[in-house]
């Protein structure tokens, strides 16, 4: 249990679980080690590094406690700092689940993990390998000196054979804290952009982790508590936004088309003393009273034929639009603003005509990163991960800039009172710009603009 010392830290026993790349089972282990942890009785507090929308809703499910998305980059230290300050206040555990490979990024999981000096465990699929899987862990443990490395964590192991042969070539100072058979009954349900989001399958998934957890009993896992280490969480807040949006109503999309929404966002939009009102663009027949609008991410193009069938809905945000009201859409947003959406099967549907321009779900290959989002506003920090295109679009505003490399980021388009791009905006990084889109009426006053 977190322990206190003079209300300026909190001690919380932690694990970080990274590994050497992508597809190694990290969301499958973390998500089995939290419900296992949990079926315990203990309050498991996750958090995901990066701003990954998909995985924290699996995690969120697993562990029965909201999910976090943690990025030195994109939210910042402090705010880093305050999510694990006041998770360690409430939780017995927290578990932070990487991104990619260890040090992969920048900043890196391996980064995150320094700056909290969290320890790490290695999640590595070693089929096809032995030795080499050691030599890899070696390699990971011993490439900084900033970090320490709990132990390895062998997936798809699948003989006592095979487990002998990793744990003979590993030194004493790199334990091999379990070998995982390949089940084809733990294995997270994926689609082109990722997991499968929780709310689609929740039944299937509630099966799938409670199997994990077995998996985990089974591998000898239940002592995983001992390569915990105590870790003291200092003392940090939050600077309290100005509520610059009071009496103001923002109307959400959310449902199964638009679900990739930060907590923080909202949190925020609250703090900034905005009421927050959910709706559905496929079940509702219009958007409901409201002074402002956002359009998160989502999956628009595969609700495309739901979407364009309804007919009010579309209607409704055609006369919300016209009547000049402000509006930010992101992403699958941004893609239900065009003129039509072109989904994966190759079917083009009619979406709401507010900005020119048509999408399209063409080739593997998308964008993806962090970036700056420029607006005359402000700077608002941010990400891209999309597989789609966008064609016959109007002038761009501007265009986002990337965190590493000079070549420009993802258009930003603005109509009258309509914001609409690629990138997921994370409100928390400038809430006065955030405060001007929704209200622009403020621009003048905030920036002499």
């Amino acid at each position: 249990m977190s322990t206190l010392k003079n209300q300026e830290s909190v001690f919380c026993p932690a694990l970080f679980l990274t590994a050497p790349a992508s597809g190694q089972g990290k969301t499958t282990v973390t998500a089995a080690l939290a419900r296992m942890l949990k079926r315990q009785g203990k309050t498991v507090r996750v958090f995901k590094t990066g701003p990954d929308f998909l995985d924290p809703q699996i995690l969120a499910q697993a562990s029965g406690e909201h999910v976090e998305q943690l990025d030195l980059w994109m939210a910042g230290e402090n705010y880093c700092r305050y999510q694990f300050y006041q998770a360690a206040k409430e939780a017995d555990l927290i578990i932070i689940e990487g991104a990619m490979g260890m040090f992969d990024g920048e900043p890196s999981s391996a980064d995150l993990a320094a700056t909290f000096n969290i320890p790490m465990a290695i999640v590595m699929d070693v089929k096809g390998m032995a030795q080499t899987a050691a030599a890899i862990a070696m390699g990971l443990a011993n490439y900084r000196d900033d970090i320490q490395v709990a132990g390895l964590i062998a997936n798809s192991c699948s003989t006592e054979r095979h487990r002998q042969l990793i744990e003979d070539a590993l030194p004493e100072s790199l334990p091999l804290l379990a070998t995982l058979a390949r089940s084809e009954k733990v294995a997270l349900p994926e689609r082109h952009l990722g997991l499968v989001q929780a709310s689609e399958v929740r039944d299937e998934l509630e099966l799938r982790f409670e199997a994990g957890a077995d998996w985990l009993v089974d591998a000898g896992l239940e002592n995983i508590l001992e390569r915990f280490a105590l870790i003291e969480f200092k003392y940090a807040e939050l600077p309290i936004a100005e509520p610059l949006l009071k009496n103001k109503v923002v109307a959400v999309a959310k449902d199964e088309a638009f679900s990739f929404i930060y907590q923080a966002n909202l949190l925020i939009l609250q703090e900034l003393g905005a009421e927050v009102k959910f709706f559905s663009p496929i079940h509702d027949e219009e958007i409901p009273m409201a002074d402002a609008l956002w359009l998160p991410g989502g999956y628009p193009e595969l609700h495309g034929q739901k979407l364009a069938a309804n007919i009010s809905m579309l209607s409704s945000m055609k006369k919300f639009a016209e009547e000049n009201k402000p509006i930010l859409a992101e992403c699958g947003g941004f893609l239900y603003c065009l003129e039509d959406l072109t989904d994966l099967n190759d079917e083009t549907h009619v979406m709401a005509n507010i900005l020119a321009g048509q999408g399209a779900m063409k080739g593997k290959r998308g964008c993806q990163g962090m970036q700056t989002a420029i607006f005359p506003e402000g700077e608002v920090r941010a990400h891209a991960h999309h597989r789609s295109r966008s064609f016959n679009m109007p002038e761009a505003l501007s265009h986002g800039r990337r965190q590493r490399h000079p070549a420009p980021g993802e258009a930003m388009y603005r109509h009258n009172n309509l914001n609409a791009s690629y990138l997921h905006l994370f409100f928390p990084s400038n809430p006065r710009a955030i405060s001007c889109l929704f209200d622009p009426e403020l621009t003048e006053e905030l920036t002499g603009a």
